[in-house]
């Protein structure tokens, strides 16, 4: 099928896979491209290197079009963004304190800028600084989410901006697409639906935690850097809201060091990406140097396969899923269930 999605991604489906950390690697991207969706590599995690690497994996396993994740002031961006001009990725997403340099960089590159956001400013916001189209993540998203569900933040968005939208949050399945199509949205964006698949790289452990929780399991809490993120309810978790701020602020420096080793950068370049995302407004310095939490915590469960020692994010719609698929077997079904849903609609009319 085509919609608006389709045509500026270049996908045979209106399906996105997004860049979980620790998750989305060329593998899964690859798998995803191959089946007619857009995956996106989990650069935000990645060194420079690593992410030239991966945009080299992808290219040798399929010629379908895929994109790759950043923050746009984290260290090595710039870099980042140079590696996908060079290779000619399609389409480049990123969530907060986006960087107007980097993004006229990117689209006179003709790459497509497709941030998320998770409320109807922040759409507003993100078109006027050049997002050719919008992932709007309701509150039943996983990761840092907002605090509208999609049924209501979809219509707003839409109403208050004239590019492609994929909606997320909530999403699994052909029917939910067909949802999403009927709001006026042009496709859907899918996170721990993928994550739930064979093509996956998270060990089975930690799926099986996804698998076995149920929906209000997967709740929302501010404990990482005090923004909000949805993640299962574990007993790590418990552990984590039971600590002073304090004590998770000195657990953050701590992370930060780690994080800064992982990928390669300085302490110092660490805080100065701090710095400048507090002054744009979007989270506090404090929240930003406590973002480093998150990834070490979740690598923990996703990587290790330790879900009992560290964060499980995922969306509410992991308290549904029953099954792990291949990415093959999963678009298959999403266009078989949308044909039908379709149909169904259809004969409505009479």
């Amino acid at each position: 099928m085509q919609t608006a999605l389709t045509k500026l991604l270049g996908c045979r489906y209106p399906v996105i896979q997004t860049a979980m950390g620790w998750v989305a690697d060329a593998n899964l991207v690859a798998a995803t491209g191959r089946a007619g969706g857009i995956g996106f590599i989990a650069g935000a995690v990645m060194t420079p290197a690593e992410v030239e690497q991966q945009i080299q994996a992808v290219k040798a396993a399929t010629d379908a079009p895929f994109g790759v994740n950043l923050h746009m002031y984290m260290p090595g961006a710039d870099q980042i963004v140079d590696h996908c001009i060079n290779y000619g990725v399609r389409a480049v997403s990123y969530s907060r304190s986006p960087s107007a340099d980097l993004i006229g960089k990117l689209k006179a590159a003709k790459i497509v800028c497709i941030p998320t956001v998770g409320a109807a400013k922040h759409a507003v916001k993100a078109v006027a600084l050049g997002a050719d189209a919008l992932v709007v993540q309701g509150s039943e998203g996983g990761g840092h989410t907002g605090g509208v569900a999609s049924s209501v933040l979809l219509p707003q968005v839409l109403a208050s901006v004239d590019v492609p939208v994929a909606a997320a949050g909530g999403f699994k399945d052909g029917r939910g697409l067909a949802a999403a199509l009927a709001f006026g949205a042009d496709g859907i964006a899918m996170g721990t639906r993928f994550l739930l698949t064979s093509d996956s790289p998270v060990p089975m452990a930690t799926k099986q935690c996804y698998l076995t929780a149920t929906p209000e399991q997967m709740v929302v809490s501010s404990v990482l850097d005090g923004i909000p993120q949805r993640m299962l309810h574990n007993r790590y978790l418990r552990s984590l809201e039971g600590r002073s701020k304090l004590g998770m602020l000195a657990t953050a420096v701590n992370n930060g060091m780690a994080f800064s080793r992982m990928t390669e950068s300085s302490l110092l370049a660490m805080l100065r990406s701090a710095w400048q995302i507090s002054r744009s407004g979007d989270s506090s310095f404090t929240q930003t140097l406590m973002a480093a939490n998150a990834p070490m915590m979740i690598q923990q469960a996703v990587v290790a396969g330790r879900p009992d020692r560290g964060v499980v994010p995922g969306g509410q719609i992991a308290g549904t899923i029953g099954e792990i698929p291949t990415v093959a077997e999963l678009m298959a079904q999403i266009v078989a269930e949308l044909e039908q849903a379709l149909d169904e609609l259809a004969a409505l009319r009479g």
